[in-house]
């Protein structure tokens, strides 16, 4: 295949098995905070100190400093949204609202640096398979543009009913999508052997609640999912190195150039469709939404207050 080697049957019915159990972890975790505590609370630190030391070595394809990084600050976000989510005066403070947008950024950024590292990476490294070239630097480019348009974080609010969602109404379709194009590009860059599980099936397991579940709150089911994955990857390495399900990527060269051209297209309609709005609305992105004339905004907003 031209972005995989191949994907029998088994595989793919797997990767709608690790899609549904993505999901339904992140319903449990939204739907009750104790579930949460124990997932990004209590489950990490005993895999810390018990598991990770002997899964997660250097020898490991998940032992990089890059993996370790994401881990913890995947679930600081995580657990930074159970705050705002459920202790009292949060979500009204303007220093916490800007908390989840910050630790966004400082995520992308992170890969970011991994994929300008990767450019002159080629062979076995870290685990995985690595060709580097000019696609790491596009998609670099193109994390740098998804992070200067993240804007609104004034604008988030706690949704009404009993699972008080994070909702993030400024957060729209068209960012969630060239977020989702940037970050499997990254994944197929640095970690192609990874990338059907951790790019392809992890993404749908944060954009299809996003879009036809809770509309609003992406960024919590963003930082659920991904939680969820990384700790079970780090815990269970073979699972996407060397057992029937692992898949490894096709390392054509056309390919990484496509899939990060892709990306770095859309990001660079979506920072000029974000600046013309900023300059036609005459907004502040720092401390104000820009989306609020939207449809798709309002729709948020109606649902959730």
């Amino acid at each position: 295949m031209f972005l995989f080697e191949s994907l029998p049957l088994h595989t793919i019915l797997m990767g709608f098995a690790v899609l549904a159990s993505l999901m339904l972890t992140n319903e449990l975790a939204r739907a009750n905070k104790w579930i949460g505590l124990g997932m990004f609370l209590v489950l990490p630190i005993y895999l810390t100190f018990f598991v990770w030391p002997n899964t997660a070595g250097p020898e490991t394809s998940v032992g990089t400093w890059f993996h370790y990084a994401k881990v913890y600050s995947v679930l600081i976000i995580t657990l930074g949204i159970m705050g705002i989510r459920y202790i009292k005066g949060w979500a009204d403070n303007k220093y916490m609202l800007a908390f989840p947008a910050l630790l966004l950024a400082i995520n992308i950024l992170e890969a970011v640096v991994r994929d300008f590292q990767c450019y002159n990476l080629n062979g076995f490294v870290d685990g995985v398979v690595i060709t580097g070239g000019s696609w790491n630097i596009m998609n670099g480019i193109a994390g740098i543009l998804n992070i200067l348009a993240i804007s609104g974080w004034a604008g988030i609010f706690i949704s009404k009913g009993k699972k008080k969602d994070m909702i993030w109404p400024d957060q729209l379709w068209f960012w969630i999508i060239a977020y989702d194009l940037w970050n499997f590009a990254y994944v197929y860059n640095a970690l192609g052997d990874h990338a059907f599980y951790a790019g392809l099936v992890l993404l749908l397991s944060c954009t299809i609640p996003a879009f036809f579940i809770k509309k609003g709150a992406w960024l919590q089911h963003r930082a659920q999912t991904l939680a969820v994955w990384v700790m079970f990857a780090m815990t269970f390495p073979a699972f996407i190195d060397t057992s029937k399900y692992a898949v490894k990527a096709s390392q054509n060269t056309t390919a990484l150039f496509m899939v990060s051209a892709i990306a770095l297209s859309a990001n660079i309609a979506l920072i000029i469709y974000h600046v013309y709005k900023i300059v036609k609305l005459k907004r502040n992105p720092l401390k104000e939404e820009i989306y609020t004339n939207l449809k798709s905004y309002q729709s948020i907003i109606e649902e959730n207050k």
